[in-house]
């Protein structure tokens, strides 16, 4: 089992995408992996050919370096391998224990990835000796367990959003895809049978519930905010800001663009973003423990999580630099983390880490406003609303009237233990400059 990234301990087994027999070359897709963060393919860096799968597809919390399968030589004889077994490749170790307050300290970024945001792992002292019961076998019935990847039909992230949209019951969908993944076309051309209407009457004494299990990325996040709730002292502060001026621009920008590339209202946010960041450094900082010593982080560039909503989960991959980026590459980058995101391609290294966080969710016109968790070990996350038009007052020499303005509510929750409640208010008001004069974003 590959480690896939810094912090996965196990992962479980999704669909093979070679057989026993087939060639590998450097690049190949050998074997979908579900990890602790998303699911990902694992590709093959060397020549082989694929000998024989020691764990089958379905198999849950296969521990990080035991045996999956077995690869030979190109010419070599595989017949002998039929009877191979996991005992004949070593064995397995079960895969090991995370103590919840070493999950608290990994947060959205790993340790020791080499990154300048990348928490310490230097030991706080010397470990302490516990006794091991023996161990004992116990009893069995001999059949194998059933997995959650088994329970819940193989399907990709995008069938799985179709088939929520669209009301479509997964479990009833016949897949076409490697080893039977349902893909988004199975759902197109799903139609119900007419069993399904004989079956209604049944139905009624059936449960009026269904138990989901969790996926490891699921888990993860649960355990990630609830650390972030627990052991963050978060505060809130909140703006209304005018973006009558960013509109225009935008529009005019994209008008003047010929196609090359077409600019968001998030993509100025987050781009405002760093710019407030770096009039205010300290917001671009993480409170840290180094060697047992306690320390504050203050980062010099400005590298933006934005918060993309996925069929398996929310994600946070990381647009870097932004201080020293244009709109259009700001533009590019996210849509093609978004879109990555969503298909679950993201590599460990463009999720994990971040100095700053920014979730919009504008995008839907009944959310005015909202606030958001912290991303640790990040100090704050802005959270966005929609775009409202108010009628604000005005005086002309022709009398008192009123004028349209187009306005958005921001709120910003901020590390108390990082970022004073001043120091998160010129945040907020930096921020509302240069969105209310969206040209100082372009010097």
């Amino acid at each position: 089992m590959p480690a896939l990234s810094p912090t996965m301990t196990s992962g479980n087994i999704g669909t093979w995408q070679k057989a026993a027999g087939d060639t590998i070359a450097p690049g190949d897709v050998l074997v979908e992996i579900e990890t602790d963060k998303a699911q990902m393919d694992f590709e093959f860096q060397e020549d082989g050919v694929l000998a024989k799968i020691l764990k089958e597809s379905g198999e849950k919390d296969v521990a990080v370096g035991n045996p999956i399968a077995v690869m030979v030589e190109e010419g070599t004889d595989i017949a002998p391998f039929e009877s191979f077994t996991l005992d004949d490749a070593g064995g397995e170790k079960a895969p090991p224990q995370k103590e919840s307050t070493e999950e608290a300290a990994e947060s959205s970024e790993p340790p020791d990835t080499g990154s300048k945001t990348a928490p310490s792992t230097l030991p706080k002292g010397a470990p302490k000796e516990e006794s091991k019961p023996e161990p004992q076998e116990s009893e069995s019935s001999g059949g194998r367990l059933q997995t959650s990847l088994e329970r819940e039909p193989l399907a990709s992230p995008s069938a799985k959003a179709l088939a929520l949209e669209r009301g479509v019951p997964i479990k009833q969908v016949k897949g076409t895809g490697p080893g039977g993944r349902i893909t988004k076309q199975d759902i197109e051309k799903y139609k119900p049978t007419s069993s399904a209407a004989s079956d209604s009457s049944a139905a009624s004494s059936a449960p009026t519930y269904e138990d989901i299990p969790a996926s490891s990325m699921r888990k993860t996040i649960a355990n990630r905010l609830q650390q972030s709730w627990n052991q963050n002292p978060h505060y809130f502060v909140t703006a209304t800001v005018s973006v009558t001026k960013l509109l225009k621009l935008r529009q005019a920008l994209n008008a003047s663009a010929d196609g090359q590339y077409k600019l968001s209202v998030n993509d100025f946010l987050i781009k405002a973003a760093a710019v407030a960041c770096k009039k205010v450094p300290a917001v671009n900082s993480s409170w840290r423990e180094i060697d047992g010593q306690i320390i504050i982080r203050q980062h010099n560039a400005v590298d933006v999580s934005v918060a993309v909503a996925t069929p398996i989960g929310l994600m946070t991959p990381i647009v870097k630099g932004v201080d020293s980026l244009g709109l259009s590459s700001i533009s590019a980058q996210v849509k093609d983390l978004g879109k990555r995101a969503r298909d679950g391609k993201l590599k460990p290294e463009e999720y994990q880490g971040g100095t700053f966080t920014i979730s919009n969710m504008g995008m839907n016109a009944a959310i005015d406003r909202f606030t958001a968790v912290i991303n640790p070990p990040q100090a704050g996350i802005l959270a966005v609303g929609t775009t409202k038009k108010v009628a604000v007052p005005s005086s002309t020499e022709e009398g008192n009237g009123v004028e349209w303005d187009e306005q958005v509510v921001v709120t910003g929750s901020f590390d108390h233990k990082v970022v004073d409640g001043a120091v998160g208010g010129e945040w907020i008001r930096e921020f509302k400059k240069v969105v209310e004069n969206p040209l100082e974003m372009l010097l």
